[in-house]
Formats: structure tokens, C-alpha cells, sequence
């Protein structure tokens, strides 16, 4: 997903356009309370899918939120899949209401990206974790340092977009993806991080500052 000052999702382009046609349709056909709905059911998806611009951190260290959202868990876990070590997880939970654009939160380059099928629980519990289907995005830092990102899809959620590829090199706050209509993502940290973050703070996606790489 490359960088684009439109203020609204690519992903989104096609269901608002739908929906204002439809709009439009009903509205000829003299249905005008359906008309109405159809309008406000595509301004919200205007709303959800808004593409909002943010002020980078320009410190080399500062680790930044890859989502918007509210912090539900903070835990030291050991992760077997990707990082085979342990590490920080910090959890942020995007409710419907959030941006919902992911981004990376340190320049790094991707080592390896998979895709684990799954249910959609809820995703602000804690066994969608592990449960729901997930896109992971394993990334290595100029230092050697690796940080994994689990986009997590929710019980409305059923569609992760991730535009990440092996080898692809990515600034920090970068563009990469979303997940549809709340949703979680996890981001694994080195246990040396210095995080700077608590359960129940709120975050913006490539603009606050979660930790600081060590």
C-alpha cells in the first residue's frame, strides 16, 4: 500500500460507490426512506475508511502504535512462530469507530509474511489471539532486531488486506494494510524495549509512540 494523501481508502472505493448508486436508484424510484438509508449507510463507510494524514516521530528509536485504537493488553509471552523468543505483545483493539489503516511501526524490512485461517470471535477477547484468523508480518530492523505484527480479524471483521511482501522495505508510520470493521492487532516487541504505553491509553496509528528500541 503506497502512501497517498487521498483522504479516503482504496479498499472502500467500490462498496461507497455502490452504495451512493444505489442511492441514487432508489431515489428515482421514488423510494425515498430507503434512498436515505442507503446515503448514510455510504457516508459511513466514507467515515470508516478515511485515510488521515500523521506527524511521523522523527526520534530514530521511538517504536510507533501500528493502529488506532485502545490498549487492552500488555504481557510478556514467549512467541513460537516467528520470533521463537520472548517478547512484549502489546494488544490494540480498533473498534468501528477507529481508523482503521495499519502501519508499520519501525523501518524495517519483511522477512516473512503468513496467513493463519481461523474463527472471528471477538476481537477485543483474549482467545482471538490465537483463534481468529490472523495475517503476521515478521519484520527485521537495520540493527537486526525483529518485530512481528498480527492483524487479527473480529466477528464483523472478515477481510485483511495487507499489502506486505517478503523483502519489501517499509519507513516507519508506512501504510500496509487495514482490517474491515473492528479488529485487533498485535505487535511483538524485544524484551529490551523501554515501552511507554499502558493498558487502557488510547493510541494513533503511526503517530503515537509505544516504546523505544534499545
Amino acid at each position: 500500500m503506497k502512501d497517498s494523501k487521498i483522504p479516503v481508502a482504496r479498499e472502500g472505493y467500490l462498496l461507497i460507490i455502490v452504495l451512493a448508486l444505489i442511492a441514487l436508484l432508489l431515489t428515482l424510484a421514488g423510494m425515498i426512506y430507503s434512498a436515505i438509508f442507503s446515503l448514510a449507510i455510504s457516508l459511513f463507510m466514507i467515515y470508516f475508511f478515511r485515510n488521515p494524514e500523521r506527524e511521523i516521530p522523527e526520534d530514530e528509536r521511538a517504536v510507533v502504535a501500528p493502529a488506532d485504537g485502545k490498549v487492552i493488553r500488555i504481557e510478556k509471552v514467549r512467541e513460537e512462530n516467528y520470533l521463537k523468543a520472548e517478547a512484549h505483545k502489546v494488544s490494540i483493539f480498533m473498534s468501528v469507530f477507529n481508523v482503521h489503516i495499519n502501519r508499520i511501526p519501525f523501518s524495517a524490512r519483511v522477512l516473512e509474511v503468513g496467513y493463519h485461517p481461523g474463527r472471528f470471535f471477538v476481537a477485543s477477547l483474549d482467545k482471538a489471539s490465537i483463534s481468529n484468523e490472523r495475517q503476521s508480518i515478521l519484520l527485521e530492523t537495520g540493527e537486526n532486531k525483529r518485530l512481528l505484527l498480527n492483524q487479527i480479524a473480529g466477528v464483523v471483521a472478515r477481510r485483511i488486506v495487507c499489502h506486505a511482501r517478503k523483502g519489501d522495505y517499509f519507513k516507519k508510520g508506512q501504510r500496509f494494510g487495514m482490517v474491515r470493521f473492528g479488529s485487533r492487532v498485535e505487535l511483538f516487541l524485544p524484551l529490551e524495549t523501554e515501552l511507554t504505553v499502558r493498558e487502557g491509553d488510547r493510541v494513533k496509528g503511526g503517530q503515537s509512540i509505544v516504546g523505544y528500541l534499545r
